[in-house]
């Protein structure tokens, strides 16, 4: 399957769930099509604010299946559908993620260096006109564009 297609068809299926979501009270955190042939895996992310339990998984998995296969949405029909939380170290895309966890450790990789390092490990101390501020240590905070985020995650502390 062309990347393009498979790009095409993860939109439709994330528009799908985040229909099914919306109606539910649930946030659609991500949305993965991976392998190919009959060993293709669709796993949908989902998270809401007091946290997500067995049933909700279950809810969206066997809305968004039927709705899946009564439309044919993945070519070929057979695949493995997996819904789940984002975990406790969920990433962070989007930039409504990134005001939801204001005052959180957070760990971002970026494109290009900043005070060379592309490494950052913080306290995400505020979100504001795409610009992220993470404080590596206490009194000092660096500034990162949201467009030089490769990569972002909450960080659990154990």
């Amino acid at each position: 399957m062309p990347v393009n297609s498979r790009t095409a068809i993860v939109d439709k299926i994330r528009a799908i769930a985040g229909r099914v979501g919306e109606s539910e009270g649930i946030e659609i955190v991500d949305v993965q099509l991976l392998g190919g042939g009959r060993a293709r895996i669709l796993r949908i992310f989902i998270d809401k604010p007091d946290g997500v339990t067995h049933g909700d998984c279950e809810n969206i998995s066997q809305q968004v299946g039927t709705i899946l296969d009564a439309e044919d949405v993945i070519p070929g029909g057979s695949y493995t559908l997996e819904v789940s939380s984002p975990g406790v170290e969920r990433r962070l895309a989007k930039p409504q993620d990134f005001e939801r966890f204001v005052g959180r450790k957070i760990k971002v990789v970026l494109r290009e260096p900043v005070e060379n390092q592309k490494h950052w490990e913080g306290i995400l101390s505020a979100f504001a006109g795409g610009v992220i501020s993470v404080d590596p240590a206490p009194g000092r905070s660096i500034r990162i564009h949201l467009d030089q985020v490769d990569r972002a995650n909450l960080k659990f502390e154990w």
